[in-house]
């Protein structure tokens, strides 16, 4: 699915802060056929453009300090970065970068919120977020896990105008859609100790599609990253947790529906 544009209030980006730029190239291009395009503009700081079949897909940038982990962000569309930083910081959340310029392309903004997950916000000028989704290769799916799911519920009301839907999903868990005028655009799930380990923190997971999670799985391990969750049916499809060689994680999404997931 190719987009140009994005409802604000909808994931419309991610990408990857990592210890090894150059590695995370040869793992993801391996895994996914990404090539990289690095930012012409210097101010960009080498800034990596993913693009899937000529189109951009993610982005990736190396660390900015030593103690700084590799993990992927998720960045959701808003029409002005101030104000919804604003609205974010009175509802609770902790601001973690400012609203800035970037270049020409956008503005963006990234907090923490009363949980403790991090997000992106992307006020989107020449650039409008991925150019394609929904697609092996492509963003399918944010999801936030939190061990508060009240409190993230009432905090994304507040800062989006998030309706959250929630149904039950099986052994006891409930699983919440996060919906912009009716429309999902993310998914919302409280860990317990049973099916997270306790030292996992609050955090936004992203999920890419791809054709057959086994094949993807076993090219995962190839490519020196590491399965967390194997392959795993789920009512969409079937899913994995993998872990980058430089400790990124990230979710393999293979959908029933030819086009995936709802982004």
């Amino acid at each position: 699915m190719k987009m140009t544009d994005y409802v604000p209030g909808t994931p419309c980006w991610v990408d990857l802060m990592t210890t090894d730029l150059d590695g995370a190239k040869a793992f993801y291009g391996g895994l996914f056929g990404w090539t990289a395009q690095v930012a012409d503009d210097p101010a960009a700081g080498g800034y990596v453009l993913f693009e899937l079949d000529g189109v951009q897909a993610a982005g990736g940038m190396k660390t900015m300090s030593a103690d700084q982990p590799t993990a992927w962000s998720t960045y959701v569309a808003v029409t002005d970065a101030d104000t919804t930083m604003a609205k974010a910081t009175a509802a609770g959340a902790q601001p973690i970068v400012a609203p800035m310029d970037v270049t020409d392309v956008g503005r963006m903004a990234m907090f923490a919120d009363p949980t403790g997950a991090v997000l992106g916000l992307w006020q989107p000028r020449s650039m409008k977020g991925a150019g394609v989704v929904n697609e092996p290769g492509a963003l399918t799916w944010d999801e936030l896990n939190t061990r508060d799911a009240a409190a993230a519920k009432a905090f994304y009301a507040a800062a989006f105008g998030w309706k959250a839907e929630t149904s039950a999903m099986g052994e006891g868990m409930e699983y919440t859609e996060l919906q912009v005028d009716g429309r999902t655009v993310a998914g919302l799930m409280e860990m317990d100790d049973e099916h997270f380990p306790k030292e996992t923190p609050p955090h936004w997971a992203v999920y890419f599609g791809v054709a057959d999670c086994d094949a993807s799985v076993a090219k995962v391990g190839a490519l020196g990253g590491t399965v967390v969750v194997p392959t795993t049916p789920i009512p969409p499809g079937r899913f994995a947790v993998c872990q980058d060689p430089q400790g990124g994680f990230f979710s393999l999404f293979q959908s029933k529906e030819p086009e995936g997931a709802a982004s």
